[in-house]
């Protein structure tokens, strides 16, 4: 069976998640103790199925992980309805459509200043680092913006969620864990003192908004508004990152799709960065556990037992897709589930779509001859894929 944390693996996944497909529905894994779901229609079905939960089990002992239990138990990601419904609700009333695409000069505005940097080391003879210097600090940039982050503040941000999210990995290390509990109570103790700040001296950002939506009497206790603000940050970057990082290199090392993007990169930014998301996918494992005995796929899940999307493998499955193990950045349709499906459907998916829409254009308008130079560091993880860094010469 399949070892999630071999280096191998993680360099290139995709043929043992093929072998798994091939096995024709959910396969057991034994040292997991949970169902993995390959293919297309089981990993959608896992997303939709209501019997299913995103149970989130507090970790031991308490006096350790209080902060980072709460910060996930009170969590739109890792809570059920009606919890969840009540959460969504309140944070799409004010994350909404709106507010979205009034970040659009935002991201413009940021891109640019990201483009100029670059073109400082450019002009000097230097490479510059896709990840470090263009995909990693526009969403960052962006969430705090919206949220409301002190511009100089910003370099707390990323460290503190590259820490936290690392323990969605697969028996995560123990370093990985010490770096998780420091990182949670601190940015915790960062966003509620700035939520306090807010709601006696309101602005025109996100973490206001939040702290005044209401509906029906209800409001975002501070745990959940933390949390809320938290996961916003958190998984808000952490998919255009790796979406953008994996799709460019890929691009990169196909001269006919980098002819593509070359040639007029705005004509298909579309359905390119849907490509991106699927091709290479930047999350590939979401869990989730049986609430009741659970058929699914042709197996039966019992109460208490988990099961996990492999996203990354759905996204390649030739049942669904054309040629699913070429990228193909005209590719239309695309019904990828990079960001999930139903009630689970991630909630920053246009904000995430907006970045790429604007940003990968915008690089190819400037550079249409930057080429890799030197071979891409991955990040030595599965479940969230991505490098680390990517050496461009233009």
């Amino acid at each position: 069976m399949i070892d999630f944390n071999n280096p191998t693996f993680v360099a290139d996944p995709y043929e043992q998640l093929k072998e798994l497909r091939e096995f024709g529905k959910p396969v057991w894994h034994e040292g997991m103790q949970i169902f993995l779901a390959a293919r297309h229609s089981d990993a959608n079905d896992v997303f939709r199925n209501k019997s299913l939960g995103r149970i989130f089990t507090d970790k031991k002992p308490d006096f350790e992980w209080e902060t980072f239990n709460w910060l996930h138990s009170d969590s739109i990601l890792d809570s059920e309805p009606p919890k969840h419904t009540r959460l969504r609700s309140l944070v799409a009333k004010a994350f909404n459509r709106n507010k979205i695409e009034g970040m659009r000069p935002a991201v413009e505005r940021i891109t640019q200043q990201l483009l100029d940097a670059i073109d400082e080391k450019v002009k000097s003879g230097e490479t510059f680092d896709l990840i470090a210097d263009y995909a990693e600090p526009l969403p960052v940039k962006i969430i705090a913006d919206l949220l409301g982050f002190p511009e100089s503040e910003e370099h707390l941000l990323r460290p503190w969620s590259e820490s936290i999210v690392k323990m969605y990995e697969v028996n995560p290390s123990e370093q990985y864990q010490m770096e998780a509990k420091k990182a949670a109570a601190e940015f915790a103790e960062y966003v509620r003192s700035l939520a306090e700040h807010r709601k006696k001296n309101p602005g025109q950002d996100l973490i206001t908004d939040l702290a005044m939506v209401e509906e029906n009497g209800e409001k975002l206790n501070s745990h959940e508004l933390v949390a809320t603000c938290v996961l916003l940050l958190n998984a808000g970057h952490e998919a255009s990152v790796n979406a953008f990082g994996n799709g460019m290199v890929a691009a990169l090392e196909r001269p006919d799709q980098a002819e593509l993007l070359r040639r007029n990169s705005r004509a298909i930014t579309d359905t390119a960065l849907e490509e991106f998301m699927r091709f290479d996918a930047p999350l590939h494992l979401f869990e989730r556990t049986a609430t009741v005995d659970t058929e699914l796929g042709g197996v039966k899940i019992e109460k208490g037992q988990k099961i996990a999307a492999l996203i990354g493998s759905a996204n390649r499955d030739s049942a669904v897709f054309e040629r699913a193990d070429e990228m193909d950045l005209t590719r239309d349709p695309n019904p990828h589930i990079g960001f999930g499906a139903g009630i689970h459907f991630c909630l920053g998916a246009p904000l995430a779509r907006l970045e790429m829409s604007v940003s990968l254009p915008a690089l190819w308008e400037k550079y249409p001859n930057m080429q890799l130079a030197g071979n891409p560091v991955r990040r030595p993880t599965f479940v969230l894929r991505g490098y680390e860094s990517v050496s461009i010469s233009a």
